[in-house]
C-alpha cells in the first residue's frame, strides 16, 4: 500500500509543469535536427553521432539513480 507521504508526492509530481517547457522545446530541438539531416544529408552523420552520445549519457544516468 502507498504511504501518504508518497501519495503527497505523486500528486504534487502530477500537478508539476515545470519541466513541461524543457521537455517541448527538447523535443523541438530534435525535429529540427532531423529535418536538417533529411535537407542536408552531410550533416547527417554529424546529428548520429549527438544523438548517440546523449543516448550514453541518458543511460549512464538512469544506471545510477
Amino acid at each position: 500500500m502507498i504511504g501518504t507521504q508518497a501519495l503527497i508526492f505523486l500528486v504534487r509530481a502530477w500537478r508539476d509543469r515545470r519541466g513541461q517547457d524543457l521537455i517541448e522545446y527538447a523535443l523541438m530541438a530534435g525535429f529540427g535536427a532531423v529535418a536538417a539531416g533529411a535537407i542536408m544529408p552531410g550533416v547527417a552523420s554529424s546529428i548520429r553521432v549527438i544523438f548517440s552520445q546523449i543516448s550514453s549519457v541518458m543511460s549512464a544516468a538512469s544506471t545510477q539513480s
